[in-house]
């Protein structure tokens, strides 16, 4: 029998440090580190073993998180497999003076419980017993599916230099700071990494203020080494009225070999903002290359299945 908990609450304030840009709001990323501990948390409790994250998607960003804001980032399990474990996640914020809690985001994590050799370990079988445990376990279940089209749908793709879609280039050594329990890079810090090369892209295009609203198939193939050279892609796939898709991926590999392989594959959507916060057009991005063709066809693939996704109801 399992003796971890299988709901972890982490509360704390969002600090200046925290913000995208002077005098904005919580960087996307950011959260995205809060969400990766949290279920880290959770899976490590209840497995009794380090965990890696395999997964993440479904990533709603439904409103923004101030500076100084109280937050709450609450993980509950939702399915247990042999090794892994699916973990829902939100992310609440509140002003500190009245304590008021609003939904800000969600997400699913997967972890895989792993040995002292790093090999995969089972980890114990949860059971829903409430109400809600078993509404989450029904989502998971539909999810495996959709989360499998989604990961062959990524995979499938090629990024070349045929294409001549706006993109950018990130390049750096993955530094101490950046080590987890498990002395790999932090998969919350790959996320931000991201966040921040999507950004750089959408801010770019849009010549203006972006913020990240969806991210999904955030695939994790092998951890990151500290003192590896980083290597992220970011490219834009397509434009919606006022939406960027960008596609980022994530290679790493020694500076002594200088051989890189891929380590993270995600698709991020941000949202271009006018002065007074709200969403506002874009430039349209028409596509020139076959390449670049089919990989807005494969954009908007993806958008089709995650409508397949609705979100979990917690109430």
């Amino acid at each position: 029998m399992a003796t971890g908990q299988s709901e972890i609450t982490l509360r704390f304030l969002a600090a200046p440090t925290d913000v995208a840009t002077l005098g904005g709001s919580i960087h996307g990323g950011r959260v995205l580190e809060w969400i990766d501990k949290a279920a880290y948390a959770l899976a490590v409790g209840w497995s009794g073993h380090y965990c890696v994250t395999a997964y993440v998607g479904d990533i709603r960003f439904t409103r923004p998180i101030e500076s100084g804001n109280l937050v709450e980032v609450t993980a509950r399990l939702m399915r247990t497999g042999r090794s892994s474990m699916d973990v829902h996640v939100t992310v609440s914020s509140a002003d500190p003076q009245d304590a008021v809690y609003t939904e800000a985001t969600t997400c699913v994590v997967v972890f895989v419980a792993v040995d002292a050799q790093g090999r995969s370990t089972a980890v114990p079988a949860w059971t829903p017993v409430t109400e809600l445990d078993h509404r989450l376990l029904s989502d998971a279940l539909e999810r495996v599916t959709v989360r499998r089209n989604i990961e062959n749908a990524m995979a499938e793709q090629t990024y070349t230099s045929q294409g001549t879609a706006p993109s950018m280039t990130l390049r750096f050594l993955a530094a101490p700071t950046d080590v987890n329990w498990g002395g790999k890079a932090h998969g919350g810090t790959v996320m931000r990494w991201i966040d921040e090369a999507a950004y750089a892209v959408a801010a770019g295009w849009c010549k203006g203020a972006a913020i990240a609203a969806y991210s999904g198939g955030v695939r994790f193939y092998r951890p990151i080494q500290i003192g590896h050279v980083v290597e992220l892609e970011a490219r834009l796939l397509r434009t919606g009225r006022s939406s960027m898709h960008i596609a980022v991926l994530v290679s790493s590999g020694s500076p002594i070999t200088g051989e890189m392989q891929l380590t993270t594959h995600c698709l991020t959507i941000f949202v271009a903002l006018d002065e007074a916060g709200k969403a506002k057009p874009v430039p349209r991005w028409r596509p020139q290359s076959a390449e670049d063709k089919a990989l807005d066809a494969h954009a908007l693939h993806l958008v089709e299945l995650r409508r397949q996704i609705q979100p979990t109801a917690l109430d």
